[in-house]
């Protein structure tokens, strides 16, 4: 039954986390919009769309980007590991589909 409950605890964490990853994403997209891409006289229309590799942000001139790429890249590995050392259910993991 502890078991059970603790599993329970450790998916509702990963659910958190996988919102927070999600979140800090698109606060670093939003960031180089508003910052590199706007100082390039880069522009984008409504319905655009825009496509990269995650390590775009590995390479920004701002720090605070960086910063976030970097703090990104240690949640998911933690995620990951996480998932790996624990028997969930696949269907305990949709959420991270």
């Amino acid at each position: 039954m502890a078991n059970k409950k603790y599993n329970k605890e450790l998916l509702k964490s990963l659910k958190s986390l996988a919102k927070t990853e999600h979140k800090v994403l698109e606060q670093m997209t939003n960031l180089m919009l508003l910052g590199e891409l706007k100082k390039d006289e880069i522009e984008f229309k409504k319905g655009d769309t825009f496509t990269f590799k995650d390590s775009i942000f590995n390479y920004s001139s701002d720090a605070n980007i960086r910063k976030l790429a970097k703090l990104r890249v240690k949640m998911l590995k933690t995620m990951n590991k996480m998932v790996e050392k624990n028997d969930f259910k696949d269907k305990d993991l949709e959420f991270l589909a």
